[in-house]
């Protein structure tokens, strides 16, 4: 009887729960929250210090630079974002006398930014002021800090409109070399003043380490403020990307008051800083974050008033937008009032907890692949029957990025730019079979690449003219491999005679470092592997946590790694600079997005005189001059130009792929009743395993009770 009670009450409560697996409560999953996963723990929330995709992902939504791009207009359009208007722009000759754009006397370029009044902070304990107008939580102790986990347990919040001063402040926080801004080496070489600046201010945070460091009292000669709500950058001459950069979140408002606030010794003792909880004007701000386990973004309270896009039918038209993104035109956003992000480490619970529902996006892992996409005879993709069956949507662009294979140019075996250095790393390219890798590991979805500039970037080459002749023959109007066989003939000459060294005898022993260390890699790195073999060369593969990862390649002590790179605006200058030499990552100390170190004197020239022109055929001459060197001296292996593919569920609404942008979480919107009404229909319980459980039990127990009954029977019997 009472294993009958525990059955039925088992049923009742499973019947009651709804779900038993799912990880978010009913509660949760019947709100207007975003569920989506994070595999790794975030290193940067800094936006002078973030150059990261993923996490770009998150301080988008949080920061606001003074332009961001229209969600829905193609191409990409920037338009004024905390701005009143885009800003103006005049050009001025030696003696600050203004001049036509095109006029060969420019030597300056005049911006200025007007702001919008009335942008407010999200709540902060850093802007709660004491009588004086100082910060009010300052010189914490660490008894202070006892009860305090996140800025969020403080007892006062308080907030402040947004001022010119603000951005100024942020270029200041970049020029600070101790806070190791990838961007400083080469934006210096354009605001007027600012690597003067740098120096100094350098040298003065060096001297009072260990102090709080109040930067307002310092100036540069290239930015000053007109009053509280406009502000003004002097160029050296004329550079067309600046804008682009002004996009980024390095140029996001910092108040005065968080970078102080979380300077206290205290405060980063608890690992309390910008870097793990960022101070914005965005629509959302990051209310929590456990690496371990859950990242969480809610709905800014002192968020303005911004509206949905809003297109004419000509330009919705022109732009390719489907009629279903425009139907919340002109509505106030953000629609949704959380995104929780949960810790996942591996692909196949998440894509199990996406196809259950738990989950409103997932990208496509190479083991999902044929469960969700299937290739007609014509080579075309499209989602699976069962995909469509259950509502999903698939959403596809052909990425302005790259993926490759970077050489450490520092290495003393496979850098440097002798013959024999560029033949073995040839012959390396060479053997690396890219068409292979993308038809196994990536499901077709990504073409191989035969220089830095991917597709729909000014400066790609289609064709024979795009053709890279030194890993590739052009045969029968097709880019086609070269042979193993002079990929070997290559290696023979840089003195490498089937993998074997001329000098030492023995065979070359080359290190690769990756991140690519769960059960799901190691596929991908016997491929790797086999791919050195065919040369003779034997490839030990050292893996390591990502923040290790980025500091070994940072500091040059990683030989062979892979990477990659996407646009931060379209544009090739923003490729192009990958491999330009004052971006070394070793040069720049870690700031450089040169992460292969490569320094050709003559790309370099080149990359100068074609960074700041506008395109032209002119440029684009000078631009194959740069793609011809770099293909030569071989310092990546191109790897490939990749297709990107996501699902969303059908509740998930507004999606659309946005290469140049990732503050689009505002624009989005969630249906959780339909969410809730399909995770029901797809997470029935199923019953029979624990009606089994104890059913069999009691049906095999049942003749042993007869038997016990009919015994005690008879021993009454006896007995009378």
């Amino acid at each position: 009887m009472k294993r009958l009670f525990f059955l039925f009450l088992l049923i009742n409560v499973s019947i009651y729960a709804n779900v038993w697996n799912a990880p978010q409560t009913k509660e949760k999953r019947s709100s207007n929250i975003l569920f989506s996963s994070f595999n790794l723990p975030y290193k940067h929330f800094d936006p002078v210090v973030s150059y990261s995709k993923r996490e770009s992902v998150i301080i988008s939504n949080i920061y606001e630079p003074v332009v961001g791009y229209n969600y829905l207009k193609r191409p990409y359009l920037l338009e004024p974002l905390t701005l009143k208007e885009m800003p103006k722009i005049i050009y001025l000759d030696k003696n600050k006398n203004e001049v036509n754009e095109a006029s060969a006397e420019v030597v300056y370029s005049f911006y200025t930014f007007s702001l919008q009044k009335g942008i407010l902070y999200q709540n902060h304990p850093c802007f709660v002021k004491d009588k004086q107008g100082g910060i009010y939580y300052s010189e914490l102790t660490t008894q202070d800090l006892e009860s305090i986990d996140n800025p969020y347990d403080f007892e006062k919040h308080s907030t402040r409109e947004l001022k010119a001063e603000d951005y100024l402040y942020a270029i200041k926080r970049m020029a600070v070399r101790q806070n190791h801004s990838p961007i400083l080496d080469t934006i210096k070489e354009y605001i007027v003043g600012l690597d003067k600046f740098s120096k100094k201010i350098t040298k003065i945070a060096k001297e009072r380490k260990g102090e709080i460091l109040d930067l307002r009292p310092y100036n540069i000669e290239g930015v000053k403020i007109v009053d509280e709500y406009t502000f003004t950058i002097t160029l050296k001459g004329k550079y067309p990307q600046f804008l682009y950069w002004m996009s980024m979140n390095f140029f996001a408002p910092i108040p005065w008051e968080a970078d102080l606030f979380y300077q206290q010794k205290a405060l980063v003792a608890k690992n309390i800083t910008l870097n793990t909880f960022p101070v914005g004007t965005g629509a959302y701000y990051l209310a929590e974050y456990n690496p371990n386990r859950e990242l969480r973004l809610v709905a800014n309270p002192n968020y303005r008033d911004v509206f949905y896009p809003t297109l004419t039918e000509e330009e919705a038209k022109k732009s390719h937008v489907p009629k279903e993104l425009l139907q919340d035109a002109g509505k106030k956003v953000p629609f949704i009032k959380e995104i929780h992000y949960a810790l996942e480490k591996e692909s196949i619970p998440v894509w199990n907890k996406f196809l259950q529902g738990y989950y409103d996006a997932s990208g496509i892992s190479s083991s999902a692949f044929d469960q969700a996409i299937q290739v007609n005879s014509g080579g075309e993709m499209g989602l699976s029957d069962s995909m469509r069956a259950k509502g999903i949507q698939l959403k596809s662009s052909i990425e302005p990025s790259i993926f490759y294979l970077a050489f450490n140019m520092l290495d003393p075996i496979v850098g440097g730019y002798s013959e024999s250095a560029k033949k073995l790393r040839q012959a390396i390219s060479i053997a690396q079979n890219e068409e292979e890798y993308i038809s196994i590991f990536t499901n077709e979805r990504g073409i191989p690449a035969q220089s830095p500039i991917p597709p729909s970037i000014f400066g790609h080459l289609e064709g024979k003219e795009g053709c890279n002749p030194y890993v590739y023959n052009w045969v029968d109007g097709k880019c086609r491999r070269k042979s193993i066989q002079e990929a070997k003939r290559l290696l023979a000459q840089a003195g490498y005679p089937n993998g074997i060294s001329k000098e030492t005898g023995k065979a070359l022993v080359l290190y690769y470092d990756t991140t690519a260390t769960g059960p799901d890699d190691k596929a991908l790195m016997d491929w790797r592997r086999k791919q050195f073999a065919k040369l003779g060369i034997q490839l030990v593969i050292r893996g390591t946590d990502y923040n290790r990862f980025q500091d070994k390649v940072n500091k040059g002590k990683a030989q062979l790694f892979s990477w990659g790179w996407n646009a931060d605006y379209p544009d090739p200058e923003n490729f192009l600079f990958l491999l330009y030499g004052k971006n070394g990552a070793v040069v720049t100390k870690g700031a450089g997005v040169n992460s292969a170190n490569y320094n050709n004197p003559e790309f370099n020239r080149l990359f100068e005189q074609m960074k700041s022109m506008e395109n032209s055929p002119e440029r684009l001459e000078i631009i194959k001059k740069m793609v011809k060197i770099a293909q030569e001296d071989a310092p990546w292996v191109w790897g490939m130009y990749p297709k990107s593919m996501a699902l969303i569920h059908e509740w998930y609404g507004n999606v659309t792929p946005h290469a140049m942008s990732d503050d689009t979480l505002k624009y989005r919107k969630i249906d959780a009743k339909l969410r809730v009404k399909r995770q029901e229909e797809w997470n029935q319980p199923v019953l029979l395993p624990l009606v089994l459980f104890f059913l069999i039990p009691l049906l095999m127990a049942y003749p042993l009770y007869r038997a016990y009954q009919n015994r005690q029977r008879e021993v009454i019997k006896e007995k009378k």
